[in-house]
């Protein structure tokens, strides 16, 4: 059987739109996960995503701490986090070799399993699930890398709609001020020199966050999150997020 072409980012304009619904409403983004009564997930899923350095870390933190002080028990979920492959997947990204379809079903998998195993229970016992990144990174990830936009939808069609996304959005030379900031060097795959883009790294991270920003711009289209301004300082980030997230919670 022939395989059909990688999709470009430019058919990403074909999705079409998908709303974040209300929790009386919540439903799978695809086909979902067998066994799963919906009507029983009182908790509230809320995601943040951002490139590294545009400080989803400490807006997660500081969300936690918030809503722990309200009352509210707190779960939180990232990419790596599986017990299942987290330690395979790190010793396997080490050697920089990895394919883009190995790559993609390693973190495939770690989603899926924290999805079974911790973020549905958490929302079932009424938890508020705070998942630092999403489908929406993993899936833009894959596409700068020319996945297939219909196998990547099917596969993670077993992801639940969330609460409330929100997409810190910092400019590339932003970014890249931050992590020399933090980590006084640059990420060989948050880089995105498996794509030979460049062979400077500083130019290669500069023209993958462009790529990244660019897609996470086409994916808003068609999933209705929020993009916010992360370039503010981490306290009016933070204060304007919080009001985002109190109208989820007085939601009905």
């Amino acid at each position: 059987m022939k395989k059909k072409p990688a999709k470009q980012l430019g058919d990403l304009g074909e999705m079409r739109p998908i709303s974040v619904p209300k929790s009386a409403e919540r439903r799978f983004y695809g086909l979902g996960l067998p066994k799963v009564d919906l009507r029983r997930l009182g908790g509230k899923l809320i995601v943040v995503e951002g490139a590294d350095g545009s400080g989803r870390s400490t807006q997660i933190a500081l969300l936690r701490e918030w809503l722990e002080g309200r009352g509210h028990a707190t779960v939180q979920v990232g990419l790596k986090r599986s017990t299942l492959v987290r330690e395979e997947l790190d010793q396997a990204q080490k050697g920089n070799i990895l394919s883009h379809t190995t790559l993609s079903l390693f973190y495939a998998t770690d989603f899926a399993d924290q999805l079974e195993n911790i973020i549905i229970p958490s929302l079932k016992a009424g938890f508020m699930v705070l998942a630092d990144r999403y489908i929406y990174t993993l899936m833009a990830r894959d596409l700068v890398r020319g996945m297939d936009e219909a196998w990547l939808k099917n596969m993670y069609g077993v992801a639940l709609v969330p609460d409330a996304v929100f997409y810190l959005n910092v400019s590339p030379a932003q970014l890249v001020q931050r992590n020399f900031a933090k980590k006084h060097a640059l990420d060989y795959w948050e880089s995105g020199m498996d794509l030979g883009l460049s062979r400077d790294m500083f130019d290669c991270f500069l023209m993958y966050q462009q790529r990244m920003a660019e897609v996470f711009q086409r994916l808003q289209t068609s999933y209705g999150f929020d993009i916010v301004d992360g370039d503010r300082s981490p306290d009016a980030l933070n204060k304007d997020l919080r009001n985002k997230i109190e109208a989820v919670l007085t939601r009905k």
